[in-house]
């Protein structure tokens, strides 16, 4: 895979803590407000772009699909009313951000559809074909290492 600067940057420089633990703490303390800044910093284009990614899988017709760096679940949220699978499972390294997107799931009464989880993008751990589908939005800029990831 090819290598860029980027593959290399950490939010804090200098700090002990890895990339991941980086991330993960810093999605913890801006979790309450991610959704806001999202739609204010995109001009609301994120949602636009969501639903067209969601849609790419249509024709797929996925009954399960896996949620890669859930977040605050907006894009297992949006597939549920897109795609109509039977379960989403969401997972996340960020308790904050899952915290919040339990909330939202919760308030939609989706509990039944989605399931969020901790889980790391690097170990996955589910079998081989265990769901029909697998997103992943924004988080991939945020992988340690984009070749697990």
């Amino acid at each position: 895979m090819t290598k860029f600067a980027h593959d290399s940057v950490v939010p804090l420089q200098g700090s002990e803590l890895s990339k991941k633990e980086q991330v993960a703490d810093m999605f913890d303390n801006i979790a309450y407000r991610y959704d806001f800044l999202n739609r204010f910093l995109s001009a609301g284009i994120d949602i636009w772009w969501r639903k067209k990614a969601i849609r790419q899988l249509l024709k797929l017709a996925p009954q399960s699909v896996l949620d890669v760096a859930t977040g605050t679940a907006d894009v297992a949220i949006m597939s549920t009313k897109i795609l109509h699978p039977k379960k989403i499972t969401g997972i996340d390294i960020s308790d904050g951000m899952l915290a919040i997107g339990r909330q939202k799931v919760a308030k939609l009464g989706l509990q039944n559809t989605i399931e969020l989880l901790n889980g790391d993008s690097e170990t996955i751990n589910f079998e081989d074909s265990s769901f029909d589908a697998v997103t992943v939005a924004f988080g991939v800029r945020n992988f340690q290492n984009l070749e697990k990831g």
